[in-house]
């Protein structure tokens, strides 16, 4: 194991996490359902409380543990999760419930992301989660550029998809929407991109005000 392997796993192997947290990790597992990394996780954590983000609003709710991560430090702010899976939807309410999170520090949409970001109002939102249908991830993009205030950010985890970001022989389309973003915000004199290798990686992109 190189030492950039050593590296990597020890950060991976560092964050302590809630028992909450561990629940819904675990549940999400039994569903088939991949959750963010615990450094990853970590990241989101700590994003929010170095931001301040009060209104968070997430694409792809899971069974909660992004959003339980997204909350941890931040008693004072309230989340948007959006998911198409009725029934991921109906567990992560019980996690929640069971976490002690308040209901009205909560809002879940049951429907498409696709359908449902035009709907929402514009800078209305400290930071947003895109973690739903990577086919629709430049469109989801822009919509959340959008409600995302100037000076807020956006987070893409699984931003080197299993590798296949950084393996050239990968061509598929998900692979290539993910490249298209990677190089669309890496020109963009309006926004800021930061590439993370935690977990299966994690785009962090703040609005800038310009």
């Amino acid at each position: 194991m190189s030492r950039l392997e050593r590296n990597w796993q020890y950060a991976e192997q560092y964050p302590t996490e809630t028992d909450a947290l561990v629940r819904a990790r675990r549940l999400s597992l039994e569903l088939g359902i991949e959750p963010v990394s615990r450094a990853v996780a970590a990241h989101l954590s700590g994003i929010v409380a170095m931001s301040g983000a009060r209104t968070i609003c997430e694409l792809g709710t899971g069974v909660g543990v992004s959003g339980l991560a997204l909350l941890r430090y931040a008693p004072e702010a309230t989340l948007t999760s959006i998911e198409i899976e009725p029934e991921h939807l109906r567990q992560a309410r019980g996690v929640f419930a069971d976490a002690g999170v308040a209901s009205a520090r909560l809002r879940f949409i049951e429907g498409d992301a696709g359908q449902v970001l035009p709907r929402l109002n514009l800078g209305a939102y400290d930071l947003a989660v895109i973690d739903a249908d990577p086919e629709q991830l430049l469109d989801h993009f822009e919509h959340a550029l959008q409600i995302v205030r100037p000076g807020g950010t956006i987070l893409v985890p699984n931003a080197f998809a299993h590798g296949r970001v950084t393996d050239p022989a990968s061509r598929d389309s998900a692979t290539n929407h993910l490249r298209d973003l990677l190089s669309t915000v890496g020109d963009s004199p309006a926004i800021a991109p930061v590439l993370s290798p935690a977990g299966d990686g994690l785009l962090i992109l703040t609005r800038l005000d310009i």
